[in-house]
């Protein structure tokens, strides 16, 4: 260290190697950055086609629910429509006519002959009804055979336990 020399050199090799170093800290924070700038783009597009999915299915849900509303208008206004054609030709049949008279008696024969076929069926239910109710009896009197043959035999066995039990208390005593 008289000369100097080894001070300047010693001083160089030193800053070089603080050089070196700042460029490897530069050079690796530059590298994880690039990684986590990639990670972040992977991200947000996947994340913007997901938005995109649902947003198509929203539009989707939105479009299904018009076309169902306008259906259900068109289907209501198609029957408001006929009740309207119906009541003008109800008032417009009020007017007596030939045709209407014709039309009344056809109506009655036709009353008749549902009438007689309303007995009919009405006749046939009776007769099911009754032949319901005598099978409805045949079973609750074999239940009360089969409740009276139960009790039966509980008695029965009731009488021959009591008489073990008393043919045990007889044969301790002794």
């Amino acid at each position: 260290m008289s000369n100097g020399n080894g001070v300047t050199a010693t001083l160089s090799q030193a800053a070089e190697t603080v050089k070196e170093t700042a460029s490897n800290v530069g050079t690796a924070i530059a590298s994880t950055a690039e990684g986590a700038v990639k990670a972040v783009k992977k991200r947000a597009t996947s994340a913007t086609k997901a938005v995109k999915k649902s947003a198509g299915k929203a539009s989707k849900a939105a479009s299904k629910a018009v076309t169902k509303a306008k259906k259900k208008l068109a289907s209501a206004s198609a029957a408001a429509k006929k009740e309207a054609s119906a009541l003008k030709a109800k008032v417009a049949g009020k007017k007596a006519s030939k045709k209407a008279t014709k039309k009344a008696a056809k109506k009655a024969t036709r009353k008749t002959a549902v009438k007689k076929a309303a007995k009919k069926v009405a006749a046939k239910r009776a007769v099911k009804k009754a032949v319901r109710k005598t099978a409805v009896k045949k079973a609750a009197a074999k239940r009360a055979v089969k409740k009276a043959v139960r009790k039966a035999a509980v008695k029965k066995a009731v009488r021959k336990a009591a008489v073990k039990k008393a043919a045990k208390k007889a044969a301790r005593r002794k």
